[in-house]
């Protein structure tokens, strides 16, 4: 019963709202961490000056709920939660870089890598990826006569 109803709802959301609501998902998890056990705010100092971890990590959780809530929009109008799903790894790549620049953290350009190609070029990517652009099995060959 749970396989039928998964593969209804796959067929339903289609594979851009599946990977909407995965992204989803993820950014709010990623942001309920960053309130229930902080990390080290290190090579984010940029972002802290202006207010706690805890306080940053609603801008994850709120851009993760409208990605995952845009998973159910038809396409065409779902842009605002890839545009939701950009913002948090954006910010944090900018953090990172600013980090780098001011010498305060060395490893910030790495990360920062990390959030530009596995993040915000991933989502770029499936925006960008229209829902039916896989083409159709090719046909068997016929029988008949050869010439």
């Amino acid at each position: 019963m749970s396989c039928r109803a998964a593969r209804r709802l796959s067929e339903k959301l289609g594979r851009r709202g599946v990977f909407l609501l995965i992204i989803g998902v993820g950014k709010t998890s990623w942001g309920v961490s960053f309130l229930v056990a902080p990390p080290p705010a290190q090579g984010l100092e940029f972002l802290t000056q202006f207010c706690g971890l805890r306080h940053w990590s609603w801008l994850w959780i709120v851009c993760g709920l409208i990605t995952a809530a845009s998973a159910f929009l038809r396409i065409g109008r779902d842009g605002w939660g890839f545009l939701a799903a950009l913002i948090p790894p954006t910010v944090w790549a900018f953090a990172y870089t600013v980090a780098v620049i001011s010498g305060d953290y060395s490893r910030g350009g790495f990360v920062a890598a990390w959030y530009a190609t596995s993040h915000i070029g991933v989502i770029l990517w499936a925006a960008w990826v229209p829902e039916h652009s896989v083409p159709p099995a090719p046909r068997p060959a016929r029988r008949g006569k050869a010439i």
